[in-house]
């Protein structure tokens, strides 16, 4: 998936995880779209989490405490369950990274299509980001990293998208779209958000909101930036809904889609063969935001 990954194969994360947390405890590989971790379930209850690339290791323990402390603050707050960090592992048997090992959510993960038509669901993800914003941000600000800040620091990233995805995406028309959405007025405000609701970050069971994954990021951010769930996630007349429980105006609207349209570019070429699954959901993600008639992109 990454030219820098790092090799885990199950019988060493076995090793590593019944030497350090549970012996004899059943092991199994998770078949994920996950890009940041190898993913194992661990007995009936926990999963276990090893970074993908290689990184400095005493760096990477301190940011899994740092983690654990979002985690904790993410699930006190969200009316659905998410996973609390529950051990921190040592790196060994030739794998060079600290790892975790954290509560196991019960459920399907989400894909582009599976709660496209559900409004039910699309209610679900509204009450989900109502909710994470009543937590008091405490006079944190965003951390100045990845999305939720400023959509013109982006300007190099999407610039560079296209020049990977001539021949197959509208380059010309996203190039303009790009120009039309990341001028959008700023946010008065922070509020604090999960940064990353993707598909694959949620657990569905029978149509509703389950659970959500990896909120190891939670913090302040853009209040449009959880928006992109409805962008990756929900049809037209879904996403209208969604938009009136959650209250967003023009502004905070069209950000949220600049900043889908961002992550999307992406995940289109860099991912088209390492990792279908994040591509074909960065093209749905494009398709929704170029097809939509309230952004007239």
């Amino acid at each position: 998936m990454h030219a820098d990954a790092l090799a885990l194969p199950t019988a060493i994360a076995a090793r590593l995880v019944h030497d350090q947390f549970a012996p004899g405890v059943e092991v199994e590989d998770v078949e994920s779209a996950a890009t940041t971790n190898y993913v194992f379930r661990v007995g009936a209850r926990h999963s276990a989490r090893f970074p993908i690339r290689p990184a400095d290791a005493e760096a990477h323990r301190d940011a899994l405490v740092a983690e654990g402390r979002a985690m904790a603050e993410f699930a006190a707050a969200s009316p659905f369950p998410s996973p609390r960090l529950v051990f921190i592992g040592r790196p060994g048997f030739g794998y060079p990274m600290p790892w975790s090992v954290q509560s196991w959510i019960r459920g399907d993960v989400a894909t582009e299509d599976s709660v496209a038509s559900s409004s039910v669901f699309a209610r679900d993800l509204a009450q989900l980001i109502v909710a994470l914003r009543t937590v008091d941000v405490g006079g944190r600000v965003f951390s100045g990293s990845g999305r939720g800040g400023a959509l013109t620091d982006h300007d190099d990233w999407v610039a560079h998208c296209p020049t990977r995805s001539a021949g197959v995406l509208p380059v010309a028309r996203l190039r303009r779209a790009w120009g039309d959405l990341r001028s959008t007025p700023p946010a008065a405000r922070q509020v604090m958000s999960h940064k990353d609701l993707t598909p694959f970050n949620l657990v569905i069971d029978d149509g509703r909101l389950a659970g959500v994954l990896d909120a190891g990021g939670f913090g302040p951010a853009d209040p449009a930036l959880d928006l992109v769930a409805a962008w990756h996630l929900l049809d037209r007349d879904r996403r209208a809904g969604f938009r009136d429980d959650i209250g967003a105006d023009d502004d905070d609207w069209r950000r949220g889609a600049a900043w889908a349209l961002q992550q999307a570019l992406g995940l289109v070429w860099y991912y088209a063969t390492t990792n279908p699954s994040m591509s074909r959901l960065g093209r749905s993600t494009i398709d929704r935001i170029l097809a939509a008639p309230e952004l007239n992109l």
